[in-house]
């Protein structure tokens, strides 16, 4: 009989440990692929921030937030050692569930994601993440001395659950240099993941000789154009005739083929720049033409993985660069909205056309947003672009307010 559902996404570091009890509790768990980029009503229904993982009980119950369903999913067996045999372990547990989450996971993200392509790149940014996810394990490094597991001498929850979130730091950079000079984690980190209940549901791994990602801007597989080497290299010339080859002509933005816009986005921008915002606000919606531009809303996907706010800025920062071959056709502002380790990022954008997408692919980071077309004609729309371009109010999600904390103007 079924247990339950679990709506995570595949690999999903937070999931990982969630599947690992359920097999040691022979709970029959039914994994619902969900990608949060596409929350849809349904799943908000039952998780209103739209995040991952949520389980659903065959009995209706909802628990979101990982390391409840951890616990809720080890405390059914109520023979388990898992969750220690005393107060004082049970306690210890919650601390290294906590530890992991809060410290190390988004380290090893920050240090990551960017290399992978998945956040715009920076390298002093890489660097620093590095250095905190170093910190964070050099902690753990110390305790493992003098202790074969975090809690007891037994593996517990604590360590399925740890070893899901570093696992990330093993597949990308814990080399064999690093391995040596951190051999208390290494020794722990293999221990637990040979354990059968955890190795029957996590990613196969192998220990690297040297790291699979290191800190320089990601290849762009996909803007380079193929038939940049032309036929021409293949033909050899004699020395003295072999002249400079004329650069090949700049491609043309796909906009420019567009008719001639009525509407003066310079002087909009303009507006905007040299007067109180209210009137600049005012004399947008006087002006514009919506027959020949349209407002979005841009949003991050990944906000449960932002830690401070000062990075988060500088992230749209890098978004805002890379959007530099767009700058004749848009106008926008994007904004950090909450505190540390609790933010969001959005933002409103004005562009030529009614397409996103060759407005913003120019920046190989795009993928990282979603795009919600705005209506004009509703009031709501319309009030919030006039946030996003004011930064004197709150958003509100799901009943939470975030205040505007920092932010960045494209124009």
């Amino acid at each position: 009989m079924s247990f339950g559902k679990l709506y995570t996404y595949e690999r999903n570091p937070r999931s990982t440990a969630i599947l690992a009890v359920a097999k040691a509790n022979n709970l029959d768990l039914e994994v619902v692929p969900t990608e949060t980029d596409r929350k849809t009503p349904e799943y908000l229904k039952i998780n209103p921030l739209g995040k991952v993982p949520t389980f659903v009980g065959a009995d209706g119950y909802i628990l979101y937030e990982a390391i409840a369903i951890a616990i809720y999913v080890t405390s059914q067996n109520e023979k388990t050692t898992l969750l220690g045999k005393t107060k004082q372990d049970y306690a210890s547990i919650l601390k290294w569930l906590s530890f992991f989450n809060q410290e190390v996971l988004p380290k090893i993200g920050a240090w990551s994601r960017p290399l992978r392509g998945l956040d715009p790149y920076n390298k002093k940014a890489v660097d620093d993440a590095a250095a905190a996810a170093q910190k964070a394990v050099s902690v753990v490094e110390t305790h493992l001395l003098s202790n074969t597991f975090l809690v007891g001498e037994r593996i517990t929850l604590a360590d399925l659950f740890a070893v899901s979130i570093i696992a990330r730091g093993f597949e990308f950079f814990y080399d064999k240099q690093w391995r040596a000079a951190n051999p208390n984690v290494s020794r722990w980190y293999e221990t637990v993941y040979n354990q059968p209940i955890y190795s029957a549901v996590a990613p196969k791994f192998e220990l690297l000789d040297t790291p699979a990602l290191v800190n320089a801007p990601p290849k762009k597989a996909e803007q380079p154009k193929k038939e940049a080497p032309k036929k021409e290299a293949a033909k050899p010339k004699p020395a003295a005739e072999e002249e400079e080859a004329p650069a090949e002509p700049k491609a043309k933005h796909p906009l420019e083929a567009l008719p001639r816009a009525t509407f003066p986005l310079d002087e909009w921008k303009r507006q905007y720049s040299n007067t109180d915002t209210p009137v600049a606000l005012k004399w947008f919606w006087e002006n514009v033409k919506f027959d020949e531009y349209s407002i979005w809303k841009v949003r991050y996907k990944y906000n449960d993985e932002l830690t401070m706010t000062f990075m988060s800025n500088n992230l749209i920062g890098g978004f805002n660069n890379r959007l530099e071959a767009s700058r004749k056709y848009l106008f926008g502002c994007a904004s950090v909205y909450g505190v540390n380790n609790d933010s969001v990022i959005e933002g409103a954008f004005v562009i030529r056309g009614d397409n996103y997408l060759p407005v913003f692919d120019v920046a190989p980071d795009y993928e990282s947003y979603e795009f919600t077309k705005l209506d004009p004609t509703k009031a709501e729309d319309r009030e919030l672009v006039e946030l996003h371009w004011s930064w004197d109010k709150p958003i509100v999600e799901n009943g939470k307010e975030f205040p505007h904390a920092s932010g960045k103007v494209f124009k």
